[in-house]
């Protein structure tokens, strides 16, 4: 058997396509500008209203890849590929980090909770978790206090938000 090219046929498929295609790059490009300027401005917002440093990047990033995997399954569509496949797999796995990471994202989420509500802060005397200490660093899935006998002791925030917070240093002065 032979291969051979049918010219005709090559015409219409270059004919049919080729503005799809065209259109699908320039729809590419120009979004992911966009999604740049997105970006940036929500994070220059952010960094306006006094969000918490160790908050931002991660935003950010989750932003800027949302935005990016919407912009590929738009393109995708443009072009004629069926986009359900990939909405289906991209919604799987996304169940499936999820369950892999439950005690980590309940860590990350309990962060976001402390860094929104701010029960304690840098340099107060709290005692969480069955542990008394001095705050050191809040960060997204830990806070870090340093005990009286100078020990450090990483808490994890899950842990926090799921207990009792006692701030002996909140009211300014302490019997």
């Amino acid at each position: 058997m032979e291969k051979y090219i049918d010219l005709a046929h090559l015409k219409t498929m270059v004919v049919d396509y080729a503005p799809k295609a065209l259109m699908a790059i320039l729809v590419l490009l120009i979004g992911l500008r966009v999604i740049n300027g997105i970006v940036n401005f929500s994070s220059k917002a952010m960094k306006k209203k006094g969000m918490d440093e160790t908050l931002i990047p991660f935003l950010k990033s989750l932003l800027n890849w949302s935005l990016k995997a919407m912009l590929i399954i738009s393109v995708a569509s443009m072009v004629g590929i069926q986009t359900t496949s990939f909405v289906a797999v991209l919604g799987a796995a996304s169940l499936a980090i999820g369950l892999a990471l439950q005690g980590t994202l309940s860590n990350f989420a309990s962060g976001v909770l402390l860094l929104i509500f701010r029960p304690y802060k840098l340099d107060e005397l709290i005692e969480v978790a069955g542990t008394l200490g001095v705050v050191k660093e809040i960060q997204i899935f830990t806070t870090i206090l340093a005990t009286p006998d100078n020990k450090k002791v990483i808490v994890p925030n899950s842990a926090i938000t799921a207990g009792q917070i006692t701030n002996y240093t909140a009211l300014g002065c302490i019997r």
